[in-house]
């Protein structure tokens, strides 16, 4: 079998490298690359891991990932049903201010973008107010070359540093310098309890799956996600459950509770309570009121 890199080499051809995708689902493993992602999801839906947080991303949204920062676009289960025609599109700008970029961000002239970079190793959304915006400066950039793509990526990121209130994806205090075996292991760790959330899922499953013993595991997983095994898989569990009861087949909250792998509707009612802050109908009902403005 194959083994998949961790650390996900992008091409080096250019300074600026613009890269547009239509796929039938985006790349399905936890990965890093030395270059800061600008992603404008055009069309899909699913979850984003950026280091050990989880976002809910649709079409039209805008992300922005740190170099090196750990990430995950999964797409939602349905886009990998055999008989599935989705599709997913995206237009991603890739680069590195430590390469070739280097001298041109030590300029004097570029030192307010340069810090704007080094504030925001973690990584953020775009505003949705903002996307409109960032997206028409992308669609410049993707069409051009040479000089007149240096000044729309100049412009680009002039536009996003004006950005005020830009909320980190991760709330780490600092990155996670993951070697590339515990880069692997942790991305099988991920996709084994994305896969399998459904599932009565054990402590004593995960660490199989890590070729460790549950006590050896526990350690190793709270080092390197910040997160419990249970409180992992409970924030995987409630993500899939906001997006069951936001979709529209209407599906009632006991029937979301039980498919998210909850055994009780008491127990998913606490934990969805204690990662939201809000009940399950109450979410609900702010959802739609929000969509309905």
């Amino acid at each position: 079998m194959k083994v998949l890199p961790f650390t996900i080499p992008v091409p080096h051809d250019k300074t600026i490298i613009v890269q547009k995708d239509v796929l039938p689902h985006f790349y399905p493993h936890l990965h890093r690359h030395q270059e800061i992602q600008l992603m404008w999801v055009q069309q899909g839906e699913g979850t984003l891991i950026a280091d050990n947080n989880m976002h809910r991303f649709r079409s039209n949204e805008i992300y922005w990932l740190g170099a090196n920062q750990p990430h995950l676009f999964k797409s939602e289960a349905s886009y990998f049903h055999p008989k599935s025609k989705k599709k997913v599109s995206a237009i991603a700008i890739f680069f590195n201010p430590s390469g070739q970029l280097s001298s041109f961000f030590d300029l004097p002239e570029i030192n307010t973008l340069k810090r704007f970079l080094q504030q925001h190793s973690n990584g953020f959304k775009i505003p949705q107010e903002n996307v409109s915006e960032i997206a028409n400066k992308i669609v410049l950039l993707n069409k051009s070359n040479g000089v007149s793509q240096m000044m729309y990526f100049i412009d680009l990121l002039r536009s996003i540093a004006a950005i005020p209130s830009l909320l980190p994806l991760s709330m780490s205090t600092q990155p996670q310098n993951y070697s590339e075996n515990e880069g692997l292991r942790i991305s099988n760790i991920y996709n084994f309890i994305m896969q399998e959330y459904e599932k009565p899922i054990t402590l004593e499953d995960a660490a199989n799956k890590a070729h460790m013993t549950p006590h050896a595991f526990c350690r190793y997983f709270k080092k390197h996600t910040r997160h419990t095994f249970l409180s992992f898989l409970n924030e995987v569990r409630i993500n899939e459950a906001c997006k069951k009861l936001t979709n529209s087949n209407s599906e009632t909250i006991a029937n979301v509770a039980y498919s998210c792998g909850f055994n009780s509707i008491t127990n998913f009612n606490r934990v969805f309570k204690r990662i939201t802050n809000q009940s399950p109908s109450e979410y609900v009902e702010r959802y739609f009121n929000r969509e309905a403005k």
